[in-house]
C-alpha cells in the first residue's frame, strides 16, 4: 500500500490493549455484536486522534466533530466528553504511549433488536470503541509524491451523502480508491457535482500555482481538521488562498499539489491523471509542512491533559 495512509508495520502493535465499552481487551478479544448498528449499517462516527508527546492533538476540535457528527445522525454517545477524554486517557496509559501513536475513537448507534436501518430498533446505549495503533509514516525516498487517478464516483453535499460527516459509511470513497488502485494510482481524486476538484477518498487536496495555494470551498469534501490547520497557517503566514471551485485543468498544470489528513499531516502528491508536479515537495508544500510540524509540537506544548 503506497497511500498517504500508509505506515511503518510495527511489531508492537500485536500486544496493545483495545477499550470495548469499558472494557480494555487484546486484539483477538475485541468484538461487537452481528446487530450493532455501526456494523449492519454503517451507523455511527469516528475520529482520528494522532498522539504526539504524550498529548492528543487538537483534541477538542476532534470532539466537537464526533459530538456533531453523531448528533446530525440521532443519537448520543454512551460517554459525555469528560468519559470520552478519560476512557482515551486510560487506553493510552494502559499501552504505555507516550508517542507516535494513532487511536480511533469510534461510536455507533449500538445494538439493535433486528438487522435494519430503522433506528427505533436500537436498545438506547450506543457502542463506544477505541483503537491504539503505533503508525508512524512511512519512510519515504526524495523525490516521492503520491499518484492520483480522478475517479468517477463523485464527492456529495449535505442534501445527498454530506461528506462532512465523519461516519463509518464509506463504501463511495472505497469504490473511489478501487478505481484509483485500478488505474495503478495510489488514491483517489474525487470531483464535486459541478465537475470542481473537491477532495480524495481518504484525504483533503489542495494544489498550488505560481506561489497561490487552491483548495474547495468545502460543503463537497471532508470536514478536517488537518485541512483547517492548513487554512489557517496559509492566512497567518502570508501564504495566498484560493478557496472555491476549482477546475481539475487548473490541478494538471499544478507546479505542486499536497493532501492533507490526522495520520500523515500533509503528503506531496507527485502525480495528477500522469500529469507530473515540477517538485514533491514543492517549496510551498515543503515550508507548510514545517509550519505544520510547528503546529503540532505547540499544541502538544500547551495542552494540559492527554
Amino acid at each position: 500500500m503506497a497511500g498517504s495512509q500508509d505506515y511503518a508495520r510495527d511489531p508492537r502493535n500485536a500486544e496493545l490493549l483495545i477499550w470495548v465499552n469499558g472494557d480494555l481487551v487484546r486484539r483477538d478479544e475485541a468484538k461487537v455484536s452481528i446487530f450493532d448498528a455501526g456494523f449492519s449499517m454503517g451507523d455511527g462516527v469516528w475520529e482520528g486522534l494522532r498522539l504526539h508527546r504524550g498529548r492528543l492533538l487538537f483534541l477538542e476540535a476532534h470532539l466537537d466533530r464526533l459530538c456533531a457528527g453523531a448528533a446530525a445522525l440521532g443519537f448520543k454517545p454512551a460517554l459525555d466528553r469528560a468519559a470520552i477524554e478519560e476512557a482515551l486517557r486510560r487506553t493510552i496509559e494502559a499501552n504505555a504511549m507516550t508517542d507516535g501513536g494513532h487511536l480511533r475513537l469510534m461510536v455507533t448507534r449500538g445494538l439493535k433488536t433486528d438487522v435494519n436501518q430503522d433506528p427505533r430498533n436500537a436498545l438506547g446505549v450506543p457502542t463506544v470503541v477505541i483503537t491504539a495503533e503505533y503508525k508512524a509514516p512511512a519512510e519515504r525516498p526524495p523525490g516521492w509524491g503520491l499518484t492520483l487517478h480522478t475517479a468517477s464516483i463523485l464527492c456529495t453535499g449535505p442534501e445527498m451523502f454530506d461528506m462532512r460527516l465523519n461516519t463509518h459509511s464509506r463504501v463511495n470513497l472505497i469504490r473511489a480508491l478501487l478505481e484509483a488502485i485500478e488505474a495503478g494510482a495510489d488514491e483517489a481524486l474525487m470531483l464535486d457535482p459541478n465537475g470542481k476538484v473537491s477532495s480524495c477518498n481518504a484525504t483533503n487536496f489542495f494544489f498550488v500555482r505560481d506561489g497561490e495555494v487552491y483548495t474547495s470551498a468545502g460543503l463537497y469534501c471532508f470536514n478536517g481538521i488537518t485541512r483547517g490547520n492548513v487554512i489557517a497557517l496559509c492566512r497567518g503566514n502570508g501564504i495566498p488562498l484560493r478557496i472555491g471551485g476549482h477546475d481539475l485543468a487548473l490541478a494538471h498544470a499544478a507546479d505542486e499539489a499536497f493532501v492533507t489528513g490526522t495520520m500523515a499531516g500533509i503528503t506531496p502528491v507527485a502525480a495528477i491523471d500522469g500529469h507530473r508536479m515540477s517538485a514533491s515537495p514543492g517549496p510551498v508544500t515543503a515550508r507548510l509542512t514545517a509550519f505544520y510540524e510547528a503546529l503540532k509540537d505547540a499544541d502538544a506544548a500547551t495542552r494540559g491533559t492527554l
